[in-house]
């Protein structure tokens, strides 16, 4: 087939918390795999006040983010250039391959982030300071 259609709340919550080796322990639904998307990945994450993304980057991958609800602080950019900067729904940001990326959630009640990466391969959070130019 190609196209398929799912509703949110078909798709089952992932407790990340249960999965020793996947930082950071938060709820997400993995709506790429529901899709049975193979170019991509796409997943709906969801944070508590004060949860958070650490700083990393990825090798390979590209990664696009939508703020569903809530307010986030962003950090974005190489090592040494890091930038800060506030977003709250609607808000896109993008992070190219070996660029830092992360974010905490700053507002009161849940918070809710669309992500797509690609291409899908498995690609393990970096430190960013680690990484040349």
């Amino acid at each position: 087939m190609d196209y398929k259609v799912i509703d949110l709340e078909d798709v089952p919550v992932t407790d990340l918390s249960e999965i020793e080796e996947v930082p950071p322990d938060l709820d997400i639904r993995p709506v790429g795999d529901q899709l049975g998307l193979s170019e991509m990945r796409a997943t709906v994450w969801y944070f508590e006040p004060g949860e958070e993304i650490q700083y990393h980057a990825h090798s390979e991958q590209e990664e696009m983010y939508f703020v569903l609800e809530g307010e986030f602080s962003l950090k974005l950019g190489r090592s040494g250039e890091e930038e800060y900067i506030e977003a709250d729904e609607g808000t896109f940001w993008v992070a190219k391959p070996e660029v830092g990326h992360g974010h905490r959630y700053v507002g009161d009640d849940r918070g809710v982030v669309l992500s797509f990466g690609a291409p899908p391969v498995e690609d393990p959070g970096l430190d960013p300071h680690s990484l040349e130019e």
